[in-house]
């Protein structure tokens, strides 16, 4: 099992930045691929980046690329999202996960964090 525990969201306004941080504990870690989600109310839970358990790979969906950097660091066992410039149509729980292989379709993730909450306003 790998347990991963989300911190690092809160209430920011458009145009400022956040870094959310996911600690991983329990299986070695750095043999997983890494994703993050984010699902706003009322809709499904979308793909955001994803990054390969060597850190060579990423993946990040259109709305994002430019403004978002997905990054690991393996000896603390953290995966981190760097958000800039953000929308108030950013908002959304964001979720950490981790799967055995490089992927952007959530049903290939193993290990789900509990999410944390962004709220970006106008």
């Amino acid at each position: 099992q790998v347990q991963l525990v989300e911190s690092g969201g809160g209430l920011v306004q458009a145009g400022g930045s956040l870094t959310l941080s996911c600690r991983a504990s329990g299986r070695t870690f750095n043999n997983y691929g890494v994703g993050w989600f984010r699902q706003a109310p009322g809709k499904e839970r979308e793909f955001v980046a994803a990054l390969s358990w060597n850190g060579y790979s990423t993946r990040y969906v259109d709305s994002v690329q430019g403004r978002f950097t997905i990054s690991r660091n393996n000896a603390n066992n953290t995966v981190y999202l760097t958000m800039n410039s953000l929308k108030p149509e950013d908002t959304a729980v964001y979720y950490c996960a981790a799967a055995t292989q490089f992927t952007t379709s959530p049903a290939r993730y193993n290990f789900w964090g509990q999410g944390t909450q962004v709220t970006v306003s106008s």
